[in-house]
């Protein structure tokens, strides 16, 4: 058997610059961070003794003999793209929902790549593990997806990733002193909306405006460089960090009408008004998670302003996609 663990993202700036059809014209950046909440995905070599040859265990349970059978879409495209014909037995287990806006559909394939990999005792490094992840929603499972999800949750970590106009990318740690990296964490807050959606749904309206949001994107992805600065910098006062996301806010809902509305407004509006400098909702909006950013001596009036949501505390982690469990040969 084996378990991997992979963990769920949160992109600071630069979302929208990192879908091809933007990148391969006028290249893209993002700033993104792994947090400590994980996809689990156990796996192992299924024994020919059942009706079923497969046997996948998520939300639903699947027993299936052909791989064209399955009705996950990530796990049918992966067991065709990985051609598997051995019965294996999945499980999936997630620290937080799916379609949330923490790019829990990449920890997911992701996390499957890299389990049934590992259980054929094949290596598999972070960039090839990412390079796949991107290949496998956007062009086997045609996804409207961009591509800062797969490398932000595999590789882990804060990073500045650019993406190439080539389709290659360029992953770059932001070495900051850890007390500063603690305050930035002590700064954010996270709320779960009550609200699951497709990102893919919401990334079609926002893939076909970007073309008519060329300024707003181009400031976006400056917004890159700056923000590394700020965090960087002993005299830079944290709460820059925190305005920056609300300028960013202010030009993310621009990009489509599904990004936000009128419940995510009031939430955002809420924790203005007790004292956030700014924040974000989490993926390509419409529900999902909302990130705060707030000074600690507020955050006690934010959540109870906020107590209908649902409040999870968090930490930055640096680990990436990684082996939990190991024992091919079974238990």
């Amino acid at each position: 058997m084996i378990i991997t663990k992979t963990p769920y993202r949160i992109s600071f700036f630069g979302g929208g610059t990192d879908y091809p059809e933007w990148f391969r014209e006028f290249g893209g950046s993002v700033l993104t961070t792994s947090i400590d909440k994980y996809c689990y995905i156990s796996c192992r070599n299924l024994p020919p003794f059942f009706n079923h040859k497969h046997r996948i265990v998520y939300s639903l349970i699947e027993n299936v003999i052909l791989n064209d059978d399955i009705k996950h879409p990530a796990v049918r495209g992966v067991f065709n793209y990985m051609n598997v014909q051995s019965g294996l037995e999945i499980h999936h287990d997630g620290d937080l929902p799916a379609r949330s806006g923490l790019g829990s559909s990449s920890s997911f394939t992701a996390g499957l790549v890299h389990a049934i990999k590992s259980l054929r005792g094949e290596l598999i490094d972070k960039y090839t593990l990412a390079r796949e992840t991107i290949h496998i929603e956007q062009n086997i499972l045609k996804e409207n997806v961009g591509s800062q999800d797969q490398v932000g949750t595999v590789f882990g970590g804060l990073n500045r990733v650019d993406f190439l106009k080539n389709d290659d990318f360029a992953v770059s740690p932001v070495v900051i002193k850890t007390e500063r990296k603690q305050m930035l964490n002590q700064h954010l807050m996270l709320f779960f909306t009550g609200v699951t959606r497709f990102a893919s749904e919401i990334a079609a309206s926002q893939i076909q405006n970007l073309k008519n949001r060329e300024t707003e994107l181009k400031a976006m992805q400056a917004m890159v460089p700056e923000a590394i600065a700020i965090l960087s910098s002993p005299s830079a006062p944290i709460s820059d960090f925190g305005k920056m996301l609300h300028e960013s806010w202010c030009y993310k809902r621009s990009l489509s009408e599904q990004i936000s509305n009128g419940a995510i407004d009031e939430i955002y509006q809420t924790a203005v008004d007790c004292g956030a400098e700014g924040g974000k909702i989490l993926g390509a909006g419409g529900g999902g998670f909302i990130l705060i950013f707030a000074a600690p001596e507020f955050q006690a009036k934010i959540r109870e302003k906020l107590s209908r949501l649902v409040y999870v505390p968090f930490k930055f982690e640096n680990s990436g996609s990684s082996i939990a469990f190991y024992q091919p040969d079974g238990l």
